[in-house]
């Protein structure tokens, strides 16, 4: 049976968002990605102002893949102001209308009959969880959803999710430059209760700031590149696959070069003290 490859190309940025590839481009990248073994592709309804789903569908549609040997994420629950949505102010929506409103229009958009998962994109105040587990049950029922996680949520919310409904994902923000999910109890609540793990921005900062962390980390990270022939992006990849969650990183790069250097991550054998030496040169100061 097929499961979901170890790195998972985020499609934020395929579209109006980033690349804005053609079609043609986008069908090239998906079979490029599979064909290294990226078969998980992860998506939101809210990406490219609603309209990536809908460019990837129709890549999808033309592509030489099979759909029962990839695997669908997508999120729903923001609901953003922008051409498609002329609302008043950003909010959260996880009424029984919505959810499935959401759901449905990814469906239609991706060329799909079901989600492999669907998340809940962020927290709301607002949601009540009788009425999440209600729709997304129904929605199993139907055979339109197979999984179901939340994207992040702090432990205290998926609590009160989980007296109602399974939860068998948490997409958080987690990387060397982010590591609250290692000590704030999330990843702990995760693994006690069997929640999978996945990690946004997985590269953290690193490459989009030059600040005095990321001068720290540079400063370490230069000779361990050298010592495990491998590239910033890689090492940072390795330090989160290194972690016992067994965090899947959402890679949010086009480049399908960049994809290949993430997979090659998968090999590379990270000395715990290594680890730690990262860890400490994000932190700024020793462990306690």
């Amino acid at each position: 049976m097929n499961t979901f490859s170890r790195i998972i190309s985020g499609t934020m940025t395929w579209g109006v968002w980033g690349s804005k590839f053609s079609t043609k481009e986008i069908q090239s990248l998906i079979e490029q990605s599979i064909d290294m073994g990226v078969n998980t592709f992860d998506h939101a309804d809210i990406y490219g102002g609603y309209t990536t789903e809908s460019d990837f569908g129709a890549a999808f549609k033309k592509s030489t893949v099979n759909r029962d040997s990839v695997f669908f994420i997508s999120k729903c629950g923001i609901q953003m102001p922008c051409d498609a949505r002329p609302l008043p102010v950003k909010h959260y929506d996880y009424t029984e209308k919505h959810i499935r409103m959401s759901v449905e229009n990814s469906l239609r958009h991706l060329n799909t009959d079901y989600l492999d998962v669907l998340l809940l994109h962020r927290p709301s105040p607002l949601m009540h969880a009788e009425t999440v587990a209600k729709v997304t049950l129904d929605l199993k029922k139907e055979g339109k959803i197979r999984q179901l996680g939340v994207s992040n949520f702090t432990p205290s919310q998926m609590s009160l999710l989980q007296q109602e409904v399974k939860l068998e994902w948490n997409q958080l923000e987690c990387s060397l430059t982010h590591e609250n999910g290692l000590f704030d109890g999330t990843l702990d609540h995760m693994k006690i209760h069997g929640i999978g793990s996945m990690a946004w921005s997985p590269l953290g900062s690193y490459f989009k700031e030059n600040d005095a962390k990321k001068q720290r980390i540079l400063k370490c990270m230069t000779p361990l590149c050298e010592k495990y022939n491998c590239t910033e992006d890689q090492l940072l990849l390795t330090w989160l696959l290194y972690h016992p969650s067994k965090i899947y990183p959402v890679i949010g790069t086009t480049s399908a070069k960049r994809i290949e250097l993430s997979i090659a991550a998968l090999d590379i054998k990270l000395e715990i003290t290594d680890w730690f030496l990262l860890l400490e040169a994000s932190m700024g100061e020793p462990l306690p």
